[in-house]
């Protein structure tokens, strides 16, 4: 690959070089990650917005804690911990689990809490950071409507990270593991569906974040195309996304319209790209599953409980990483792909029905069973501790094998009815 300097420009050639070389990094899957969302709000009046006096004075106090996890904020004031690569499953969690332990009683102490909610279900949505980046975003977005908006400041999620995988087929081949994430994708989404409610009333939906992302702007939020090779989709996916914003220093961005990287980079106007601009631009594109030299699954709603992020972790990590579960999992959704249909992710028909019904779908029931119990089976293979697999198979007794998920709890007290499926 090309070697330019960050601030000088880059034809189309050395663009799709750079983007080639930073996808996909290959090889024996052997670490994973975990990238945790989280709403923040005042622990007596949760439906009532945080004073941004009181946010920042949060913000100052938490970056002074010994975290093993990057501490950052979301628009709306969502806090994020994202944790270094493991190579073990029980050490991620202890890790991520001593940062918590470490969040969670500073906030208190500031009358503030933190709440796994993959859509804020009283607020409505508020711009916390004024930075040039999601000033530019924010009005990106309201160009389509008010999607964008409540993605960036009312959503949270727990994005798992795996190994990108072997260049050679096979169970653990990067091949196999893209193609499964886009299939056992909808599995999580339904199972893991947990934000039916918007300012206290039922959307229609039990992932009310994976619709918002269904919504937004097509040209960076759906999968790139199928196809054999997946760093030429890649490549190609970024180079033809609309560009977000051209930065100018510390001011106001430009932010334009129908205009694509490739264009961008063929005309060299306002001013040509550079290779900074690229990787800025990347962070941009927002595909349900992310190459970022790993695969970075964006597709979880976040977890109520002081520990329910645990489990969609180590699902994930159970059934990409160890090659029995792999295997057995992948012949499980492969024929989900017939309902997916040739649409690309999130906007086909199997993923609309994962986020709209969940688990009532018989099909992704049917899956989710089977992946769950595959999960449970892989998890002491992997090492994983007695209480990660404790919490796997209270979940799978409580949701999974009942065809329910998070939000039909959040559902029964708004509607009165108790769901059945």
């Amino acid at each position: 690959m090309t070697t330019v300097p960050d601030n000088q420009a880059i034809n189309e050639a050395e663009t799709e070089a750079r983007i080639r070389g930073i996808c996909f990094k290959t090889g024996p899957p052997r670490r994973f990650g975990v990238e945790l969302e989280w709403l923040v709000h005042d622990v007596h009046h949760p439906a009532h917005p945080v004073e941004t006096a009181r946010l920042e004075a949060a913000v100052t106090a938490l970056r002074e804690l010994p975290l093993r996890s990057s501490l950052t904020f979301e628009p709306g004031g969502q806090l994020e911990l994202s944790s270094l690569p493991a190579g073990s499953l029980t050490a991620l969690v202890e890790s991520a689990a001593a940062d918590l332990a470490l969040v969670r009683p500073l906030l208190a102490r500031l009358g503030l809490g933190i709440a796994g909610h993959g859509h804020d279900p009283w607020r409505p949505p508020r711009r916390f950071l004024a930075t040039p980046r999601y000033a530019t975003m924010e009005s990106y977005f309201d160009r389509r409507g008010p999607a964008g908006r409540s993605m960036m400041c009312n959503t949270a999620s727990v994005q798992v990270c795996v190994d990108a995988g072997h260049d050679e087929p096979g169970p653990l081949g990067v091949g196999r593991r893209w193609r499964l994430a886009h299939l056992l994708g909808a599995v999580l989404t339904a199972a893991f569906a947990n934000s039916p409610l918007r300012q206290g009333a039922p959307t229609g939906y039990r992932s009310t974040r994976q619709a918002l992302w269904t919504a937004m702007d097509p040209g960076r939020t759906l999968a790139p195309p199928a196809g054999p090779d997946l760093r030429a989709a890649w490549a190609g996916y970024v180079l033809d996304a609309p560009v977000m914003a051209i930065r100018d220093g510390e001011e106001a961005w430009a932010v334009p319209y129908g205009l694509t990287f490739r264009d961008w980079v063929r005309t060299g106007a306002p001013r040509p790209p550079t290779r900074d601009d690229l990787d800025y631009h990347i962070s941009t594109l927002f595909p349900p599953v992310r190459p970022r030299g790993h695969l970075e699954l964006r597709m979880i709603d976040a977890q109520r409980g002081d520990d329910g992020w645990i489990v969609p972790l180590a699902v994930t990590v159970a059934l990409f990483d160890d090659p029995e579960a792999t295997e057995t999992v992948y012949r499980v959704v492969k024929p989900l792909a017939e309902t997916a249909g040739p649409e690309p992710a999130p906007a086909n028909p199997l993923w609309r029905s994962a986020a709209r019904h969940a688990l009532a779908d018989p099909e992704l029931r049917a899956a989710a069973t089977v992946c769950f119990t595959t999960a449970l089976e892989a998890l002491p293979r992997l090492g994983a501790s007695p209480a990660i697999t404790s919490a796997v198979a209270a979940f799978t007794d409580r949701y999974v094998a009942r065809g329910r998920c998070p939000a039909d709890d959040l559902l029964t007290p708004v509607t009165g009815k108790e769901y059945r499926p």
